[in-house]
């Protein structure tokens, strides 16, 4: 049993519907971000960072316990885990590790600064940043848009990748970025597409919250 410390956010969705779809079991630690509970000192031991999401592993290799923090190590630990969703081939692997670096290190950070940008008061202290990331946020996904013109998926064919979980957390937030997906059809169509799997559904449906006191 995977122990899955996380939250309802873009990464924290990518490692729920990534262990649905890989048949692992797990459960979920909510860790309240908005509460400041990833600083708390048993949190740091296994995610240095105080990001979520982190995952801790009781069998991991060699049979001894190991811990995980960042979405996209998480990500490829589990398909190195389970043998699933990375390609065995190296020259299959590429395009794996390519849109999945592409999503970490620009297809969530930038909308991310989308998200935070709009909720700034001050327009005149908004304006140029959320001008700025905005466009960038279209740009990006203009670039997956033309990647998946004739393409069931990102990186694969056949069947999905950890590349697509990756970027199917952030393209669920496609409204917070302020992008319509009819502009974008060849998303659109890989979005519905993704989102009507079955494990994608459960893995967007496990609580991620606390529970509201009645």
């Amino acid at each position: 049993m995977i122990d899955l410390y996380s939250f309802d956010t873009p990464n924290g969705r990518e490692i729920s519907v990534a262990l649905e779809e890989m048949g692992l079991p797990y459960r979920v630690h909510v860790v309240d971000i908005t509460k400041g509970e990833q600083f708390h000192p048993n949190f740091l031991k296994i995610s240095p960072n105080n990001k979520i999401p982190a995952i801790v592993d009781p069998e991991g290799p060699n049979g001894r316990p190991v811990s995980v923090f960042e979405s996209g190590a998480i990500l490829l630990y589990l398909a190195e885990k389970t043998g699933r969703f990375l390609p065995r081939d190296l020259e299959a692997r590429i395009p794996v590790w390519e849109w999945l670096m592409w999503q970490v290190g620009g297809f969530g950070p930038i909308p991310g600064q989308v998200h935070a940008y709009l909720l700034v008061q001050d327009e005149a202290a908004r304006a140029h940043p959320l001008e700025r990331f905005q466009k960038e946020t279209n740009r990006l996904y203009g670039v997956l848009d033309r990647r998946l013109e004739g393409r069931e998926f990102v990186a694969t064919e056949g069947e999905p990748s950890i590349a697509d979980f990756a970027i199917l957390g952030w393209a669920w937030r496609h409204e917070r970025h302020r992008v319509d997906l009819a502009t974008v059809p060849n998303v659109k169509a890989w979005y519905e597409r993704m989102m009507a799997r079955p494990t994608v559904t459960r893995g967007f449906a496990v609580p991620m919250r606390h529970p509201v006191a009645a």
